[in-house]
């Protein structure tokens, strides 16, 4: 629904705003250099807060203070009990204050229903999972004559520095920290610069919850200043990211370079493949909902719409039809579905990749601003084929590109022709068209006729190709924010 946005200028004057320094062991400081850095709220382009503005000065002070707790420190101390609790704790004091962490972050993004769920999911799910992180014996056969006896311990990494996304920043901070806490590491966060609110206010309620020093820092600012000086720091031990594949490959070149361990959730470009024999009235809702959720800004979003030829105009209509209801609109109205762009550069970003859609397929829907002011886009649609600039490039904008095919060969050739391999969708109502889809198609994750649209906590989330490297959420969380070490004796 292409409205202007009526926009609530009262419940933003309302919002109370989280500390707005760094976290650095346990305490809330300035940066070193005094400098501050203006927070603007994507919908109504104003200036909502200035944030402490890290550099590597205090990325420094942030990773001795966690070094120091890892390295004998009170948070070395804690058995996984007591992990377990603080992180319990802190998900409880999440869950009490809901609303006024909901409207940070929805004030924060411009996205509508950005609450803490499913970061205090994270937390829970891996509280649970503190006191169970063992190792295991393994039976060898005796050495020199004598027997002997060796097991296999499983033991933090030490520091890991998470450098989080604005898309969703209190969730894919969550499913960072929460493992790495869980394991008994500490963590130094680099928030996303347009988006730190949220993070700031998690905070606040690790200190409330007790958490020891150091345990859990917070050094907001920008990427270069304070993201790249992090991934070197010689003090970290693993680094975790989730944003653009050219940031990522820097990242990870950097880091790998000093051996440290790395997690990295990437891009994507992923496919929804429906063919013919899908009940395609029931999955028409979700093929739209698939890349103009969140306005699109979302690393598995479904923006390539792959469909069998004598089902095309069927699913572009109901597509189409799906895509003119959406309301887009001030986040704090309950009628809207979706909200703004994150950024002016986020805005002009998408913007561009329209007008070359324009230029080099069919429009279908959409295309146009809305409003004269914040950063609102009209959920898009285009038809085309899958070698042009829309098909093959992340947009992270609501514009979806559908590609006919006509063979099941042809349909995973295009599946998989993209750099990238996040997630996909099967639509078919055969069973066995399904099982080969998903052996066939390169991608970390492939969901048959719908599924939640946020990756379950109980399987690992992760990518192939230019997608990423290393497994997210599950007990692969844990697995990658701790290292094995083999103790053998003879007796």
């Amino acid at each position: 629904m292409t409205v202007t946005p009526e926009i609530d200028v009262d419940i933003r004057a309302n919002i109370a705003l989280p500390p707005t320094d760094l976290l650095i062991g346990g305490e809330w400081q300035p940066a070193a250099a005094g400098e501050r850095f203006d927070v603007i709220d994507p919908v109504t382009e104003r200036v909502i807060a200035q944030v402490a503005r890290g550099r590597e000065a205090d990325v420094e002070r942030a990773v001795a203070a966690a070094r120091a707790a890892v390295d004998g420190g009170a948070w070395s101390k804690l058995s996984g009990v007591e992990r377990g609790k603080l992180l319990f704790k802190l998900a409880d004091l999440m869950e009490r204050d809901f609303r006024p962490m909901t409207l940070v972050e929805t004030l924060d993004i411009g996205q509508p229903l950005k609450n803490p769920a499913g970061a205090i999911a994270a937390l829970r799910y891996y509280a649970g999972w503190a006191d169970k992180i063992d190792g295991r014996h393994v039976s060898l056969p005796d050495a020199n004559g004598r027997p002997t006896h060796t097991y296999v311990r499983r033991e933090p990494i030490g520091v890991v520095a998470a450098i989080t996304p604005w898309n969703s920043p209190l969730m894919t901070g969550a499913w960072k920290i929460a493992p790495a806490l869980a394991a008994g590491c500490s963590v130094v966060i680099k928030p996303p610069e347009d988006a730190p609110l949220s993070t700031l206010y998690l905070g606040a309620l690790a200190l409330e919850a007790g958490f020891p020093a150091g345990a859990i820092n917070i050094v907001p600012g920008f990427g270069l200043e304070a993201g790249a000086p992090l991934v070197a720091a010689r003090g970290v031990d693993k680094v975790t990211f989730t944003g653009s594949t050219a940031v990522g490959r820097q990242i990870g070149a950097t880091a790998t370079a000093a051996l440290k361990a790395v997690t990295l959730e990437l891009g994507g470009k992923s496919p929804q493949v429906v063919f013919a024999d899908a009940d395609i009235d029931r999955h028409i809702p979700m093929m739209a909902r698939q890349f103009y959720l969140n306005s699109g800004q979302v690393c598995a979003a479904g923006s390539r719409l792959l469909v069998q030829r004598s089902a095309l105009d069927r699913v572009l209509e109901g597509v189409a039809a799906q895509l003119k209801k959406v309301r887009v609109g001030d986040p704090f109205d309950p009628r809207t579905q979706i909200g703004s762009l994150i950024s002016r550069k986020q805005f002009e970003r998408v913007s561009d990749y329209i007008e070359q859609g324009r230029s080099q397929a069919e429009l279908v829907t959409g295309g146009n601003r809305i409003g004269d002011s914040g950063f609102f886009v009209e959920p898009t649609l285009f038809t085309g084929t899958n070698d042009i600039v829309i098909a093959q490039e992340e947009i992270f904008g609501p514009v979806g590109l559908a590609v006919p095919f006509d063979t099941y060969d042809e349909a995973i050739r295009l599946a998989n022709d993209t750099p990238y391999g996040l997630a996909s969708v099967v639509y078919t109502s055969d069973i066995s068209t399904a099982h080969r889809a998903a052996a066939d198609i390169k991608a970390g994750m492939v969901r048959v006729n719908g599924g939640a649209s946020v990756p379950a906590l109980q399987v690992p989330f992760g990518g192939m190709k230019a997608s990423g490297v290393g497994r997210e959420l599950s007990y692969s969380g844990i697995e990658a924010c701790t290292v094995e070490k083999t103790v053998s004796f003879e007796l």
